[in-house]
């Protein structure tokens, strides 16, 4: 039976989770890319290199995260979470955010994965999409 999820329920699902979709745009059309996050008080957390995606969410901070579980084609559960993207550039929030990243993520990402490679750090950019609205819907 389709329906739509309760705030709550949609909240719960985008806490359990940890990736997602990002939608930005980009050239006046949207773009989608799979990131890693993390949900506390009422933000995604995420970090990216630079590059397609972070020009984006500069010119245009608008941006949309799309959540979902699929147990089969007749029982799935999805969540939009809509807000605006902010850098992070205070040194102590950024540690804070990654650590809780990679607690979350362990194993490497394309990110770290650079790091290692290359030996050097490169320039990490770290950020938060404020969720304003959240909406989800289910097939049960």
């Amino acid at each position: 039976m389709f329906g739509r999820l309760s705030e709550e329920e949609a909240g719960t699902l985008l806490a359990e989770k940890g990736v997602g979709r990002l939608g930005c745009v980009v050239d006046g059309g949207p773009y989608v890319v799979p990131i890693n996050y993390h949900l506390e008080n009422g933000s995604v957390y995420s970090h990216s290199l630079p590059g397609l995606k972070i020009s984006a969410l500069r010119s245009n901070p608008r941006a949309c995260l799309q959540v979902d579980e699929i147990a089969s084609d007749l029982q799935w559960r999805s969540v939009l979470a809509f807000g605006n993207f902010e850098e992070i550039t205070n040194s102590t929030e950024r540690a804070e955010v990654l650590n809780k990243l990679l607690q979350r993520h362990p194993m490497l990402t394309p990110v770290e994965s650079t790091i290692v490679q290359d030996g050097a750090p490169p320039p990490v950019i770290v950020f938060r999409i404020r969720i304003d609205r959240i909406t989800g819907i289910a097939e049960k």
